[in-house]
């Protein structure tokens, strides 16, 4: 008796597992669906895009066709799951303003943005100067106050009670501090995602000194190098070849991704990466900063991320494993739990 009793129950189980097993596959069939229609609609909207900015004008003879109180280690690293957030009720400031690194533009977003939305946040991403569709000639942005003017002009139309909460990617880090030390009493929270995170007096090409050797190096050997003032001239601009860029930054990338950047990532104006910060203690130091670091990241080691963080210690380091140099593609749910979780922070 016991053993039919068994052998029934197992049954049961069996017809059930069937049947979720076929629920769970027309769910992910669904989900799969989805996403390819997503990832149509972004690169759809990013070509007709880029056939209205016309955007490499100039020349280019050579073109670039721990130690933090919270520490992290992400736990949705290798299975990425979907976030659930029961309420943000009681957070004060919503607005999260995403900030593209170097070649990138608002469109790199395009996940974060939907994630952050579906739970009630007020995600907002720019295209820098002489990014994304922004038709500004890159080879005239020479200082980072030209770079991150839109930035700043959103700052300064915010509302006197309004903060925001700034996530900088990569070399859009030094927007960031440069915020910071202009506009403190607008920034809630500073989210470094694998950026330049620097420190006084220090340049944002400085942290990337290790890859790329020491700027005279790169000013004078550099074959990625874009002289659109003329070859005569100094450099103005940069911009790596597709097969380098692809090992540096998508390593861990959908294909689709990497097929959206390659097709709308525009060369990186050189004068503001070149540029030394200047940033004090009273502003600068005294602001919210958290950095989130990328543990396989070929474009901005691990290894220098964290002395990123040694040398200029912020309120809370975070880790993603197995993600590249551009989470929002290669890790996108845990780097929204990361920052949902930043969010809320008190």
């Amino acid at each position: 008796m016991g053993n039919i009793i068994y052998r029934r129950k197992k049954d049961s189980k069996e017809n059930n597992g069937s049947r979720s097993r076929r629920i769970g596959g027309r769910s992910q069939r669904k989900m799969a669906a989805e996403e390819e229609l997503l990832h149509r609609q972004a690169l759809s909207m990013v070509l007709h895009q880029h056939q209205l900015s016309q955007r490499f004008d100039g020349s280019m003879s050579r073109r670039i066709g721990s130690t933090s109180s919270r520490r992290h280690t992400d736990p949705l690293a290798n299975n990425e799951k979907k976030v659930v957030v029961e309420s943000l009720e009681n957070i004060k400031f919503r607005r999260v303003v995403l900030i593209h690194g170097e070649g990138f533009g608002a469109w790199c977003w395009y996940k974060t943005i939907a994630q952050l939305e579906e739970v009630g946040l007020l995600p907002t991403a720019m295209d820098l100067t002489g990014s994304g569709i922004d038709l500004t000639d890159t080879n005239t942005v020479t200082t980072l106050a030209e770079y991150s003017k839109p930035l700043i002009q959103y700052l300064e139309a915010l509302p006197e009670d309004e903060k925001v909460i700034l996530v900088g990617h990569s070399s859009g880090g030094a927007c960031l501090s440069y915020a910071l030390e202009n506009f403190p009493e607008k920034i809630s929270k500073a989210i470094f995602l694998c950026a330049t995170m620097v420190s006084n007096g220090q340049r944002p090409f400085d942290v990337f000194a290790e890859e790329l050797g020491s700027a005279e190096r790169f000013m004078q050997e550099s074959e990625f190098l874009i002289y659109g003032n003329g070859k005569d001239e100094p450099p103005t601009g940069f911009m790596f070849e597709k097969q380098l860029m692809k090992g540096l930054y998508f390593n861990q990338s959908p294909t689709k991704d990497v097929a959206l950047a390659m097709v709308t990532m525009r060369p990186t104006p050189l004068g503001p990466i070149m540029e030394k910060l200047s940033l004090s203690p009273e502003k600068y130091r005294s602001g919210r900063r958290f950095y989130i670091q990328t543990l396989d990241d070929r474009a901005l080691s691990p290894d220098v991320q964290e002395k990123l963080v040694r040398e200029n210690p912020p309120e809370g380091v975070y880790k993603i494993k197995g993600s590249d140099h551009c989470p929002f593609f290669s890790k996108p749910q845990s780097l929204h739990k990361i920052l949902v979780e930043i969010v809320q922070i008190p």
